[in-house]
């Protein structure tokens, strides 16, 4: 019989948040843009999308990616990271998930491709350190998922094995490197699915009460 995992780890935009991709599309919008235009500028121009890894790796400053982002759009670069996140909720259902298996003693760790140190924090007011065992944001590791380095990390600081570890995140690309570790992994789409996953993976029931799908 498979042994309950004994840790969890989460993404923070976009599983405990609403979907963080969702609210660059409105900024794109508010801004006059096509929806998809930060976006696409960010994961596909030859110029911006590496200022975008570097910014994630703690390489690249925010007010540096800002200026580039800004000119590159056509728009205004003054708290551009920001007015791109202004649109982020948390996620209640998740929280209260995850509140719920800390209390049976499972170790919860936060594992998110930030977006630099500076004027802007997505973090901020969400008292992850309270909430969870171990934060590490990508920016202050010079790391970034899906780069196997930064899982390894979170492991040794949770002081757990990939197998007894389930991972969680919206981003598709950042889970193969985490099963092929050995993790249990699940693709973050719809709040309720995820409930139903994590509560089957350990063994327990987590409400979907207020879940967004």
């Amino acid at each position: 019989m498979t042994p309950t995992p004994t840790a969890l780890i989460l993404d923070f935009g976009g599983v405990l948040t609403s979907d963080l991709w969702n609210s660059v599309r409105a900024c794109s919008r508010r801004e006059g843009l096509p929806p998809d235009r930060l976006l696409d500028l960010i994961h596909k121009d030859p110029q911006i999308h590496p200022l975008f890894v570097g910014l994630e790796r703690g390489e690249v400053g925010q007010h540096e990616f800002e200026t580039h982002l800004g000119a590159a759009a056509g728009i205004r670069p003054e708290r551009l990271l920001e007015r791109m996140c202004a649109d982020l909720r948390p996620d209640n259902a998740m929280l209260a998930a995850v509140a719920t298996l800390r209390t049976q003693g499972i170790r919860i760790g936060v594992l998110s491709n930030s977006w630099g140190s500076g004027y802007f924090s997505p973090y901020r007011g969400y008292r992850l350190e309270d909430q969870t065992d171990v934060v590490i944001l990508s920016d202050q590791v010079r790391l970034r998922k899906p780069e196997p380095a930064i899982f390894e990390l979170m492991l040794a600081r949770l002081e757990t094995t990939a197998a007894m570890s389930v991972f969680v995140d919206d981003v598709a690309v950042n889970l193969p490197p985490a099963e092929a570790m050995g993790m249990g992994v699940v693709h973050h789409v719809d709040t309720r699915q995820t409930l139903i996953e994590l509560g089957r993976a350990f063994a327990t029931e987590l409400t979907a009460a207020g879940a967004a799908g």
